[in-house]
């Protein structure tokens, strides 16, 4: 929106019109702030404030609010389109900020070149993460175009929201209204006549919070409003409240709102019914809220304890007081805001209404929460005594260092960039839980030196996940005050990232050994990362489980997803592909539950992996997509990986080698281009058999040698067979193959993945056929078949089936006529034609094709359906018609 269009000023905020003003050009048109933060909560009047400020701009100003899609740049190109004087002119400025010039060079494109801009941006933080990180790293850098001499930012965001601007950037928080201003707008131009004795009423209840009194007047009868009819209790009813602030409390977290509720409730019910000599009456000496702010206080120990009572995860409890929406002094908790406080309640009392059998509450729908009658809250029940010692070494579960401690600024700082870490970990840019993590290790020092030691295997965990090896060294590079198993994690993980295995082996093995003693889930998870490491997927898979069964015994509902993934990894890595994709989905679920979209990425990567070996093409893709989609703009290079990788699988399980071929090749080549650094080595053995498959033998033989080296190292027990397979795909002579191939079937009988000695079989049998020796190549196939088919690898039990019909072997299925399907439109057209007895040129000058394009597209149809020859087609085409 442009300036001249803007609504009249909101009411009692010229304070802050005036502040704006200043901030934004206080030195004349070519001074002021380049960047202006607004704060305010639900119903604030943050959005007319913007849209006010866009007015009174002496140059031309823009207001944009949050696409109603929030997809990669979608918030971008809205802003663009507000800017560009034509769609081809803002698509070209999109390109231009994709690019090296970012933001600055869009901006360039699209703006004028005189006189200052003002740009409105409301609900930044619910834009999404390619835009804000591309804002972000607009505002931070210098500007070498010329335009934050020209350009001014004004950002808008509620309470909950991190906004992504630099430090120190100026903020202006929206205050309640004084009476006056809350009276002028009670008598304002919505027509409806309020009674003097009913808007006094209202001035009290609402406290000066404009968005409560215009939804309460709103939704009051006017014949209430006037006074001729019965006014109820409370003029400011449970329903104005759920809908004032159920949009804060439904962006939070799933463990979030669950632990405000129980703030909530812990603090009592303090303001009760109205009456005219209550608190309510006049304004308190505390402040504008209606009610004395020590009525809403309650102890952290007490609200803990009746957190873990009812059974809801306190590791959200740091982010709520980072957000504001809780102020912490001291062993107290208070909610700033009093409404928050009744919002939060009935939150609670919703979720618990509807708990779900076992003691796990259901989440709220958007009607629940805004519905117009909630249930009462249930009374407290007794207490019970603090957790014991071996829960209070847990960071998620400690109630805080002494009153001394706490009031550090240091330590205080460090819980804060803590709290932002966690966030920015479940569902943000990766490497922003990588930076605040490391900040919090420091801010955190010798003053607090277990928690600064989980800030920094935080901080490695963040790195590892986006790929980068330089910052999980920096961040293993602890104090000389950490001891045991801490000290033996980071040395053996810091040797086996500098590719020292010799000196890696000792240490890992160590903190394995010590995990069989363990019972807190976080080290029994480190236990777990040491064994992957090691490769000893056996005993990553049996530690993982120790966490998951401890995690769930204690209720711990947050750490479950980060378990579950840990988990089907090294399921995946062991080649329980079933296994595997059911406690992916059991992740999940998890991670969707408590708002962890970075941990759900990585699930669904796993669970297309597992699809492309089943053989299920669209699963394959669906999951592997959904990965990209959030694995891409937050940085999640191991997830990223894992997709691409599914997708190679699916490919070559459906025959495409040359597309599974190119889709590996970026994974497993080296620099910052190629795949994650703990999984490039993983996928050669796939990329060496299609690029033997699709003629690209020189490529093949670079990356077996490699993977050769690798192996050496000893830390896959896979490897050596899977070395032994490429050499014998790469081996000139049916000799030599035959040699390697039962090098490789020796040493599968030790690594115990039934999967991949299938696939040895599968390879043997073809070459042999190929050969000229179908005799000897109905054994291996036999095998592989039937190995497939117990792994439930049904586009792999394909191949295998159309390479025994080609032996001459009755033991392959014939495919069935619905078969005919799966195959793209085009396919379907091209095998009607060829089965209807056209030649390869004829189909061509029938579609408008090239023969060499028909040619594709029938091996592709051969390879989907398994058959041969153009009889065996004709036969499927023929019974499918009946």
């Amino acid at each position: 929106m442009t300036s001249g269009t803007g609504p009249p000023a909101p009411y009692g905020r010229d304070r802050e019109l005036a502040l704006l003003a200043g901030l934004l050009h206080a030195a004349g048109p070519d001074g002021g702030e380049r960047v202006v933060c607004v704060a305010g909560g639900p119903g604030e009047g943050r959005s007319g404030l913007l849209a006010r400020a866009a007015r009174d701009f002496p140059g031309p100003a823009h207001l944009v609010g949050a696409p109603g899609r929030r997809v990669p740049w979608s918030g971008a190109r809205a802003l663009l389109a507000a800017l560009a004087p034509s769609g081809a002119a803002a698509r070209r400025a999109g390109r231009l900020a994709r690019g090296p010039g970012g933001v600055a060079a869009a901006l360039a494109a699209v703006l004028p070149g005189r006189g200052p801009v003002l740009l409105c941006l409301d609900d930044l933080p619910l834009w999404d993460a390619h835009s804000r990180a591309a804002l972000a790293a607009h505002w931070r850098a210098p500007d070498p175009r010329g335009t934050a001499a020209r350009v001014r930012w004004l950002v808008a965001a509620a309470p909950g929201r991190p906004l992504p601007v630099p430090e120190r950037t100026p903020l202006v928080r929206l205050e309640r209204l004084a009476r006056p201003a809350a009276r002028a707008l009670l008598a304002g131009p919505d027509g409806r006549r309020v009674g003097g004795a009913v808007a006094e009423r209202l001035l009290d209840e609402a406290a000066g919070h404009p968005g409560v009194l215009a939804e309460a007047v709103r939704r009051l009868p006017p014949a209430v409003l006037a006074g001729t009819a019965p006014a109820p209790v409370r003029l400011v009813g449970d329903d104005t409240l759920a809908a004032v602030y159920g949009g804060l409390l439904g962006a939070l977290p799933a463990d979030g709102r669950r632990l405000l509720g129980v703030v909530a409730r812990a603090c009592g019910t303090p303001d009760g019914p109205y009456e005219p000599d209550g608190p309510c009456a006049a304004d308190p000496p505390d402040g504008p809220e209606g009610v004395r702010e020590e009525a809403y206080r309650t102890e952290v120990g007490t609200a803990l304890a009746l957190a873990r009572a009812l059974r809801v995860p306190v590791e959200a409890l740091d982010g709520l007081v980072a957000a504001g929406l809780l102020r912490r002094r001291g062993d107290e908790l208070a909610f700033p805001d009093p409404f928050l406080r009744r919002a939060a309640g009935l939150l609670g009392a919703v979720r618990e209404e509807g708990a779900e059998p076992g003691g796990h509450p259901a989440e709220p729908t958007g009607p629940a929460l805004c519905g117009p009658s909630l249930p009462a809250l249930p009374s407290l029940p007794a207490l019970p005594s603090l957790p014991d010692a071996r829960h209070e070494r847990h960071r998620a579960d400690r109630l805080g260092p002494p009153p001394a401690v706490r009031a550090r600024s240091g330590a205080a700082r460090g819980r804060e960039l803590l709290a932002r870490g966690f966030a920015a970990l479940a569902g943000g840019p990766v490497m922003d839980a990588h930076e605040s993590f490391a900040q919090a290790a420091k801010a955190l020092g010798e003053r607090c030196p277990a928690e600064a030691a989980d800030a920094r295997f935080l901080a490695m965990e963040a790195a590892w996940a986006a790929g980068d090896v330089g910052a999980c060294l920096a961040a293993l590079d602890l104090t000389p005050a950490a001891r045991g198993t801490e000290r033996a994690f980071a040395e053996g993980l810091r040797a086996a990232l500098t590719i020292r295995p010799d000196r890696a082996r000792t240490p890992l093995a160590r903190v394995v050994a010590g995990g069989a003693g363990r019972e807190e889930p976080r080290l029994l998870l480190r236990a777990g990362a040491a064994a992957l490491v090691l490769g000893d997927v056996a005993a990553a898979a049996r530690l993982h489980g120790r966490a998951l069964a401890r995690a769930r015994a204690e209720r711990r509902a947050s750490l479950l997803p980060r378990i579950l993934e840990h988990l089907a990894y090294a399921e995946l890595r062991a080649g329980r592909y079933s296994r595997a994709g059911h406690t992916a989905r059991e992740g999940l679920r998890a991670a969707r539950a408590t708002g962890q979209h970075n941990s759900a990425a990585h699930q669904h990567a796993v669970l297309a992996l597992v699809a492309s070996v089943t053989g299920d093409g669209p699963a394959a893709a669906g999951h592997a997509e959904r990965a990209l989609a959030i694995g891409r703009p937050h940085g999640l290079a191991q997830a990223v990986t894992l997709a691409e990788w599914a997708l190679a699988r699916a490919d070559s399980g459906a025959g495409l080698a040359e597309r599974a071929a190119a889709r590996l090749a970026p994974l497993v080549g080296p620099g910052p281009r190629g795949g994650h650094f703990a999984l490039r080595m993983l996928a050669v053995p796939c990329f060496v058999e299609a690029a033997v498959a699709s003629g690209q033998e020189a490529e093949a033989r670079a990356a077996t040698e490699e993977y050769a080296r690798w192996a050496a190292y000893g830390l896959d027990r896979p490897a050596p067979a899977q070395l032994a397979r490429c050499r014998a795909l790469l081996a000139p002579r049916g000799e030599e193959a035959r040699r390697w191939f039962g090098e490789a079937l020796r040493c599968h009988e030790g690594s115990g993945n039934d999967f991949e000695r299938a696939r040895t079989l599968f390879a043997y049998g073809v070459r042999l056929r190929r050969l000229r020796r179908p005799g000897e190549a109905r054994g291996p196939l036999r095998d592989a078949l039937v190995a497939f088919e117990r792994a439930a690898a049904e586009g792999w039990a394909r191949q295998a089936r159309a390479e025994l019909r080609a032996t001459g072997a009755a033991g392959g299925r014939t495919p069935e006529p619905a078969a005919l399907a799966s195959l793209t439109p085009q396919q379907q057209r091209i095998a009607r034609l060829v089965a209807d007895g056209a030649t390869n040129r004829e189909v061509a000058a029938r579609l408008s094709l090239s023969p060499r394009t028909v040619d594709h597209h029938l091996r592709g149809v051969y390879a989907r359906l398994q058959l041969r020859s153009r009889v065996e087609l004709s036969a499927l085409v023929a019974e499918a018609r009946g």
